[in-house]
């Protein structure tokens, strides 16, 4: 028998971008370049994705049997059976591997010579960080190395698990890796965003950007200020996300190195926070009477502060990363045109009429009250673009598309640090393959210095909630989203589109036979389709 050996070069995080690398590779046909010359078969099923930095194979091969076969911790490895994190990968990839296969090659007692015997996980940094959470600083890059009897895997046709020698050289082009998924506009059930939580472990995302609350809905579960909930969801009861929910989504992000950072975003988009936060709209006029009607959170009261305090603060030791998103996107100041409170305020204030004046006004000191609890912020580019004082280490969001690489300049320029969502909207869908425009995007095509490229620390796609819910948005989301996890992971010059194709079709039918429905890319079927009937 033979022994796998791969080393992460720091935390155990690693091993959640590599273990997927390495046997998401052997589970479902996953042929390796190299040694394949004149094979055409085996290159039609080349399906690794995102396409890893450096790795090179041969055609040798060993067999693969759950009943000789270990996923253990190396000797060397700072990490051991503690670890739960390695643990829980170790479980999980060893159900990927042979979840499927039939009774008789599960139940084979015999050890052939050819068999593969362990997997073998070395963690190099001094504190593997078993109980803490990914942050933007984690190093995912990792190692295979292939001794005399090193293999990686694939299933032949006769349904049985084999492996090829190879050696990986991995880790990410970009740091940050996101899907923004809305929960406001439709509930999202916890169901799917766990297996979206899956699905983006599978394509390499460490990112969970979860736009929680918004104008229709505030499915958040406040313990501060339980009227949000209560008075601004769809369903007071069936239709909010409960403490514990909010911590099973956080600890199943961490299993899988994955960070959830929350937005709540102010002043505007906050219609349904109005519904259970007495006075913290503004009232909109029509002439010289209330109209009945609300608009942004009212900038002019010490009371929405007071409130912002609080709530953040909450926020703050509820959600474990470094950063909370803050939104300050699309304020509409039609109504705080309207109020007269809001006027007279404006003349004190010296703002004359310039309205973004009294947006920064408030944004300013809503960043404040964030720092104060020691979080971090990100926001969408208006903030930035309105000459609100930001601190040193914001993040900026830039999602508008017409102007995206003028934006891109202006924002490293000014030195802070950025991440693209505008060319990756997923809601907006159109016939044939969308996913080649989002697959052909380059990041880093702006004017601009080298310094000011290096603080693109990567991107998202954003899938709005407008148009989707629990019957329609995995299937809508994968595997058009794999075309940006491939160019925010793999190096810039993996651009073939026809190359992509292939794997991705492949990719996409290992996601299928991981329960996740993703859409197909053209005409075709899975292998796996129907158990082979």
């Amino acid at each position: 028998s033979c022994t796998l050996s791969i080393s992460l070069n720091t935390d155990m995080y690693c091993l959640l971008k590599c273990s997927p690398l390495i046997l998401a590779v052997a589970v479902c046909h996953g042929w390796l370049f190299g040694d394949f010359v004149g094979k055409q078969k085996e290159l039609d099923e080349i399906s690794l994705w995102p396409l890893p930095q450096k790795f090179q194979s041969s055609a040798v091969a060993f067999k693969l049997s759950p009943g000789s076969f270990q996923i253990v911790h190396a000797k060397q490895s700072s990490a051991g059976p503690s670890c739960s994190i390695l643990v829980n990968a170790f479980r999980r990839y060893f159900e990927y591997m042979f979840g499927d296969l039939k009774k008789h090659e599960k139940s084979r007692k015999k050890v052939y010579d050819s068999d593969l015997a362990e997997l073998q996980v070395w963690i190099t940094s001094a504190d593997p960080e078993c109980d803490g959470y990914p942050s933007l600083q984690a190093d995912e890059s990792c190692e295979l190395f292939s001794l005399p009897l090193l293999q990686l895997v694939y299933r032949d046709d006769y349904g049985a698990n084999n492996i090829n020698k190879t050696d990986i050289s991995d880790f990410p082009r970009f740091a940050h890796r996101g899907i923004l998924l809305d929960s406001s506009r439709h509930f999202l059930p916890l169901k799917v965003i766990l297996a979206n939580l899956e699905a983006m472990a599978m394509n390499k995302f460490n990112v969970f950007h979860w736009h929680i609350v918004d104008d229709p809905s505030f499915p958040y579960m406040s313990r501060t200020f339980p009227d949000l909930s209560q008075k601004g969801a769809y369903h007071p009861f069936t239709h909010v996300y409960t403490p514990s929910d909010v911590k099973m989504v956080i600890e199943f992000a961490r299993m899988r190195g994955i960070r959830v950072i929350p937005e709540f975003d102010t002043p505007g988009h906050t219609q349904s926070w109005g519904n259970g936060q007495l006075n913290l709209l503004t009232p909109c006029y029509s002439g010289s009477s209330p109209s009945g009607t609300f608009g942004p959170v009212n900038p002019i009261l010490n009371s929405s502060y007071d409130f912002m305090t609080q709530f953040f603060k909450e926020i703050s030791t509820v959600f474990p990363d470094a950063y909370i998103h803050l939104g300050g996107d699309e304020v509409d100041f039609s109504c705080w045109k309207s109020n007269p409170d809001i006027k007279k305020f404006m003349v004190q204030q010296g703002f004359g009429t310039d309205y973004s004046k009294l947006e920064s006004f408030y944004i300013q000191r809503l960043l404040d009250i964030v720092a104060a609890t020691k979080k971090g912020y990100m926001v969408w580019q208006e903030v930035f673009d309105n000459g609100v004082k930001l601190k040193d280490d914001t993040v900026v969001e830039v999602w508008i598309g017409n102007k995206m690489e003028e934006e891109l300049q202006n924002v490293t320029g000014a030195g802070f640090t950025t991440i693209l969502s505008a060319p990756w909207y997923l809601d907006y869908i159109s016939y044939g393959q969308d996913w080649q425009r989002y697959y052909k995007v380059e990041p880093l095509n702006f004017p601009g210095t080298d310094a000011q490229k290096k603080l693109v620390i990567g991107g998202e796609a954003c899938l709005w909630g407008e148009y989707v819910d629990a019957t329609n948005l995995t299937p809508r989301l994968w595997p058009r989203a794999s075309a940006v996890a491939e160019r925010l992971w793999s190096d810039k010059s993996v651009t073939d589109v026809g190359n992509a194709y292939k794997r991705l079709v492949q990719h996409r039918c290992r996601m299928v036979k991981r329960g996740i429905p993703a859409e197909p890319l053209f005409v075709g079927h899975c292998r796996q389709e129907y158990m082979g009937l």
